[in-house]
C-alpha cells in the first residue's frame, strides 16, 4: 500500500493565507477602477460612436424636420451649400474663421493649418471665409491632411479648388462654389473652435454636422441624442409610406395612415 507523506498543516494554512490576500488586492484593484471610471464614463466611447453612426444612416431632410419639431430652430444650410460629388457623412465641428485682410505675413493662416492637425477622427472642418464665395477656403492639401486625419468631411463656406484631387481621394467637401483663387495674402486667421455662422446656421465646436445629397443640418450636442431618436422615427414612417402610396396609389391615405410628410 502506497504512502503519502503527512500534511504540513502550517504550511497549508500559509498558502490559504497568500491566496485569501491575493484575492482580496484583486478585488480592491477592481473596486478602485470602478471608483474612477464610472459606468457612464465607460460607455461613452461606445456611446459617441453609435450616436454618429445613428446620424450617418438618418436622412438629414428627417434630422432638419427633427430639429425645427423639437427646437423651433431651423439649423440647416441653404440651397448654396453643395457637394463636389454626391456623399454623406455626419462628425463632430472644428470650426474656423478667416477674416478679409490683404496682407504680406507669412504667418497669416498658420492658425487655420493648426487646427487641421489639432483635429481628430470624425471631425467635420467647417470653415467661414468672410465674404468668401469666390475665395478657395481649401483645396487638395488641406483636403490631403484632413483626409489622412480620419476627418468625416469639410463644409466650407466660401469656395473649393483642387477638386480633380479631392475626387480621387475621395474626401467629401461641401461648398459654396469651385473657385481657382487662394485666400493666401488676402485673408487672416480669425479663430479656431469658436462659434460661427456657416451659411446662416450657427455652428458650435463639438455640433454634430451632417450632410447628404439634402444638404447639410447642424445639431447643437446638447440635442443630439432627442433628434436623432425622432428623425429616426421620421425616417421609418417615411420609408413605410413608399410601398403604402405605390399599392393605394393616394398619398393623402398615406398622410393619414402614418401622420408623415
Amino acid at each position: 500500500m502506497e504512502r503519502h507523506a503527512p500534511i504540513d498543516l502550517r504550511l497549508l494554512t500559509h498558502k490559504i493565507a497568500a491566496l485569501a490576500g491575493l484575492v482580496l488586492l484583486a478585488g480592491f484593484l477592481i473596486a478602485r477602477g470602478a471608483m474612477r471610471t464610472s459606468p457612464q464614463q465607460a460607455a461613452a466611447p461606445e456611446g459617441v460612436a453609435n450616436l454618429l453612426e445613428g446620424f450617418r444612416h438618418v436622412e438629414v431632410a428627417s434630422v432638419s424636420d427633427a430639429m425645427e419639431q423639437l427646437t423651433g430652430k431651423k439649423m440647416y444650410m441653404t440651397h448654396r451649400m453643395r457637394p463636389i460629388f454626391p456623399t454623406k457623412f455626419a462628425g463632430y465641428a472644428v470650426t474656423v474663421l478667416l477674416k478679409k485682410e490683404a496682407n504680406n505675413d507669412p504667418n497669416a493662416l498658420n492658425g487655420m493649418l493648426a487646427a487641421i492637425d489639432q483635429g481628430q477622427k470624425d471631425s467635420v472642418y467647417v470653415m467661414v471665409v468672410e465674404d468668401g464665395e469666390n475665395i478657395a477656403g481649401m483645396g487638395g492639401l488641406m483636403g490631403t491632411a484632413m483626409y489622412a486625419r480620419e476627418y468625416a468631411g469639410a463644409v466650407i463656406d466660401g469656395g473649393v479648388r483642387d477638386v480633380a484631387y479631392l475626387k480621387k481621394i475621395g474626401f467629401p467637401v461641401y461648398s459654396l462654389g469651385i473657385v481657382p483663387s487662394t485666400s493666401v495674402h488676402h485673408y487672416r486667421f480669425g479663430g479656431s473652435n469658436i462659434p460661427v455662422t456657416c451659411d446662416g446656421a450657427e455652428v458650435k465646436p463639438g455640433d454634430i454636422v451632417t450632410a447628404d445629397q439634402d444638404g447639410v443640418v447642424v445639431v447643437p450636442k446638447a440635442e443630439a441624442a432627442k433628434v436623432l431618436q425622432l428623425a429616426q422615427e421620421m425616417d421609418f414612417k417615411e420609408h413605410s409610406m413608399y410601398a403604402y402610396i405605390e399599392k393605394l396609389k393616394s398619398i393623402v391615405e398615406a398622410v393619414k395612415q402614418f401622420g408623415r410628410l
